[in-house]
């Protein structure tokens, strides 16, 4: 008999069921038992991608199924890569408890990590005062410091390869997209590290003594620091100067709009950045347009309407 009944065939039977207690909760006492951990009342966390619920002091990610169209394997190889490099290099993460693959009605990838008693800085963002910003800008440098270094493979993106090929970008004028083509066919990648490449405010957490936790791996490539630090420039950070300032220090704003300008072209989430705090897609007719927009949002630290 399974443990789980419910019926995938395709994202929106995925996405119809992924945060549902009655369908997930056999599934998730037979895997507590499996590794000895004490089971409790099971509860929802955030929604994202992925089945995520809140077990005691605990919480279990069961990865999106390959029957809902998403790459499954990858995306676990990827999460148990990223959260064990960071445990073993003393990252501000949650610390890995278990991990596994079951074969039920599907095959179901997972893990198990502490729960972060806090808040997302998506939360406190607007009660924070110019100082906190800066002291918690500060203590994500100090991840980043160590998270973005050279590393061995642990999956095979090819992340120029999948950025000249991603469907988003088709949404820009013509005229953007051949450009954007021609100036990814020329770029060449010079001492790639690890990049987690989703630092947006919901994968930062603030536990309740003030310390700053990182989470949510699945995103994570080998790629030019570029790549992570336009993310936390432009949706992270939305531009605002104590935030660049206790992140960078003394910056000159040209050099880092045109490092944002790579990351961004790159960046498997380029369109959505740009879209969410650059303006206006169907203006951005040339390469020129963008470095302009990123320039001037340094420059005035606030995000382009």
């Amino acid at each position: 008999m399974n443990m789980f009944n419910a019926e995938i065939s395709g994202w929106s039977s995925w996405g119809r069921v992924f945060q549902s207690v009655r369908d997930f909760e056999p599934l998730i006492k037979y895997i507590f038992n499996r590794h000895k951990l004490p089971f409790t009342e099971v509860k929802n966390c955030i929604p994202g991608t992925n089945a995520v619920f809140k077990v005691g002091g605990l919480v279990v990610k069961i990865f999106a199924l390959r029957e809902s169209g998403m790459d499954t394997e990858s995306d676990y190889r990827t999460e148990v890569f990223g959260i064990e490099r960071a445990n073993r290099l003393g990252i501000s993460s949650p610390k890995l408890l278990a991990k596994g693959t079951i074969k039920d009605k599907y095959v179901f990838h997972y893990i198990i990590m502490e729960h972060i008693s806090g808040n997302s800085l998506g939360q406190l963002n607007n009660l924070m005062t110019d100082e906190e910003k800066v002291k918690y800008a500060r203590q994500l440098r100090e991840i980043t410091y160590r998270m973005n270094t050279p590393c061995e493979p642990f999956n095979h993106i090819d992340i120029v390869n999948r950025a000249m090929n991603c469907k988003r970008w088709g949404k820009f004028p013509l005229s953007f997209q051949s450009e954007r083509i021609e100036y990814l066919k020329q770029y060449r990648i010079i001492n790639p590290v690890y990049v987690h490449g989703d630092l947006n405010p919901d994968n930062i957490l603030i536990d309740d003594s003030g310390k700053l936790f990182i989470i949510d791996f699945t995103d994570a490539v080998l790629a030019p620091v570029e790549y992570e630090l336009a993310v936390i420039v432009c949706e992270l950070f939305h531009f605002e100067k104590p935030y660049m300032t206790g992140y960078l220090g003394d910056y000159d704003s040209e050099e880092l709009a045109q490092k944002c300008f790579d990351g961004l072209l790159l960046h498997d989430f380029g369109y959505n950045i740009i879209h969410d705090n650059l303006g206006h897609i169907d203006e951005m007719t040339s390469l020129d347009v963008l470095r302009e927009r990123l320039y001037t949002a340094i420059k005035r630290n606030n995000r382009c309407s």
